[in-house]
């Protein structure tokens, strides 16, 4: 798997539709604060123009390429971003997305993750690079909105058969493209959606435990396992430090 790299589902006038948790502990952003605006979001006084007016000529080009950007977190730390960012198209040559993947060139040696490397990782594959990032859109598409990660059953047969394609494919794009296993992918998700509701007051007479079957979770000891690494807390020390920043 490959930890610390951002991910950044825009549509194809280039607003946020999706980030990982990544992306939210790399910028300290979430989900809700980028939705539907612009990646410049992130770019401030010393953001070099020159590299601004050279991303969107690349992006304008509509070609996957590699670059990097001086960006700033919410809280105003500068960090370097090294990214590679790739045009989705459909069926008919239509652009509908770009996906972009991200890291803090501070703390990850880009070199060493083929996602920043603008090459297939599988060489021997029929599937073409627009073909995985096409799938890997739909795929995370599907599973917000369709919420299919609160399925505790959900099988990899079940979403290729969802996403009509065949379990080797959706197998690969989802180890290249994320880092992770199916496992570890669908509860990421199923996470997101815990910390939602643990916050919510319509969730408060509920365990945690309990919040988190209504989230997909079936195994408590797995929960508590995947929040502490999704997060790098425990769901306990997430609800007092959310307490403690809204008080």
């Amino acid at each position: 798997m490959y930890p610390n790299v951002a991910v950044v589902l825009t549509d194809a006038n280039r607003c946020i539709q999706w980030v990982n948790h990544d992306f939210t502990l790399m910028t300290g952003y979430s989900l809700q604060d980028v939705l539907g605006k612009k990646p410049s979001i992130l770019q401030g006084e010393k953001t070099n123009p020159e590299d601004v007016k050279r991303l969107r000529s690349n992006l304008d080009a509509k070609q996957a390429f590699k670059d990097s950007i001086l960006n700033y977190t919410k809280t105003g730390e500068e960090y370097q971003c090294n990214f590679v960012i790739h045009p989705v198209y459909n069926d008919y040559g239509v652009l509908t997305n770009f996906l972009a993947f991200e890291v803090d060139a501070s703390k990850i040696d880009d070199s060493t993750i083929p996602l920043l490397q603008l090459r297939e990782k599988y060489s021997t594959s029929s599937m073409k690079p627009n073909d995985q990032t096409s799938l890997y859109i739909r795929l995370c598409s599907v599973v917000q909105s369709e919420k299919l990660y609160l399925n505790p059953d959900l099988s990899l047969r079940d979403l290729a058969n969802r996403l009509h394609t065949n379990t080797r494919y959706l197998s690969q794009v989802i180890n290249s493209l994320s880092g992770f296993n199916l496992q570890h992918f669908i509860n990421t998700h199923r996470i997101e959606d815990v910390k939602r509701h643990v916050m919510s007051e319509n969730f408060e007479n509920y365990t945690l435990y309990g919040i988190a079957q209504i989230c997909g979770f079936k195994n408590k000891s797995t929960f508590y396992k995947v929040f502490k690494e999704v997060t790098g807390v425990t769901p306990k020390d997430f609800i007092k430090q959310r307490q403690q920043h809204n008080s």
